[in-house]
């Protein structure tokens, strides 16, 4: 279990986290990255840049 970086939330994650993966925060809806395992880590997810089929 770890915070949520917005709202400060308790997010509970699952045993085999790896890093780049997303996690949603359930209170707030705030997309988050992992960027370390050990200790876990998260940073706001990168917005996705729309590519018009390029």
């Amino acid at each position: 279990m770890t915070e949520c970086i917005q709202c400060g939330a308790d997010i509970d994650l699952h045993d085999d986290l790896e890093v780049g993966e997303i996690v949603d925060c359930g209170t707030c809806g705030a997309e988050l990255e992992v960027t370390d395992v050990d200790p876990v880590t998260l940073e706001e997810a990168p917005e996705l840049a729309e590519d018009w089929g390029e």
